[in-house]
């Protein structure tokens, strides 16, 4: 076994996968062709379910299922009103892993998914959090720093992986947020790692159906045009979301006034702010990855855009993270 293999194993273990490295669930790009390709190279695909409806969500995961015979999971955002038969759906298509994001899920929630016999991951911002997921039920954590596209945590993951890998040795933890290379990966995997997420370096490839002014905007952006958006007050917790900075940024200030006013004159709650922001960003996204707005759209991406130059194929992608890692690994 390989140096590499040998890190993976863990990861690979649970994935049932070649390589323990899950494809980022990105809304509208994560899509069956972009899934199963990373399914078909060795890696774990994820699907994004996003605002689907439960039908929608039930032909995509068929649509995937035509294309692939490996393994792949489903992302689901704990604020969708219709979580519960979304859960069904994956369950019932008969997908073994399930990917929760977008909050913390509850007791509730976990009994169910675990009752369903799913592998569940969750995204922590901490080790106590970490603890407290896996205490409910949780198979898997998902690590992710400030460095990523689309929602993102506080801590950087160069300091979040110092802090939550130790804490986690014979726990499996996967570490997301500007990972664009091999040797990166490999460092993380050293650390204690069990594998990684990467979503930016996916977002465009090939096999990605996202419009071509998306694609384009990707390969002229550099690390530092990748920025988060604003939370005007601490009472509304918006989750920070990174996108390439454009007008659509100005838009989300506006709407996080309106929602604020709705919110200060009792005529909105908490979570239907929250679920109106995530909408915001959901129709902003799908502007830009499938009309090719890249002005008015959202075109999320992490700090590792400015490492995405060409539009390489899936296994074009893989294959040169997992050739540096192992001459990385072999020095």
């Amino acid at each position: 076994m390989s140096k590499l293999a040998d890190l993976f194993k863990k990861g690979t273990d649970f994935l049932g996968t070649k390589y323990a490295v899950l494809g980022g669930a990105m809304t509208w790009i994560s899509d069956s062709d972009l899934v199963s390709a990373i399914s078909n190279s060795g890696c774990f695909g994820v699907l994004a379910c996003g605002a689907m409806l439960p039908k929608s969500l039930e032909n995509e995961i068929r649509l995937t299922k035509e294309k692939t015979n490996k393994p792949f999971g489903v992302n689901l955002m704990t604020m969708h009103p219709q979580l519960q038969d979304l859960i069904n759906i994956v369950a019932g298509c008969n997908v073994k892993h399930l990917v929760l994001a977008g909050g913390l899920p509850n007791k509730e929630i976990i009994e169910k998914v675990k009752l369903l016999g799913l592998k569940l991951v969750c995204f922590t911002p901490a080790v106590s959090i970490g603890q407290k997921l896996l205490k409910m039920g949780a198979d898997a954590l998902i690590i992710e720093g400030h460095e990523a596209g689309g929602h993102v945590g506080p801590t950087a993951l160069t300091v979040l992986a110092q802090e939550v890998l130790p804490a986690f040795k014979e726990d499996i933890v996967f570490v997301a947020g500007g990972i664009a290379t091999g040797s990166m990966m490999a460092n993380f995997l050293k650390m204690g790692a069990s594998g990684c997420q990467i979503g930016t370096l996916f977002a465009c490839v090939k096999e990605s159906n996202a419009h071509l002014n998306f694609k384009r905007t990707f390969f002229r952006a550099n690390s530092r045009d990748a920025v988060l958006s604003v939370q005007l007050d601490k009472r509304f917790p918006a989750i920070p979301v990174r996108a390439i900075k454009n007008k659509a940024s100005q838009d989300f200030m506006a709407l996080q006034k309106q929602v604020l006013t709705e919110f200060e004159t009792g005529s909105l709650d908490l979570k239907a702010g929250q679920l109106k922001i995530e909408r915001f960003w959901a129709g902003a996204l799908k502007q830009a990855v499938i009309y090719g707005d890249v002005e008015r759209g959202s075109v999320m991406a992490g700090q590792s855009v400015g490492l995405v130059k060409e539009e390489l194929s899936v296994n074009e992608v893989v294959n040169n993270i997992i050739t540096e890692a192992e001459q990385y690994l072999s020095l």
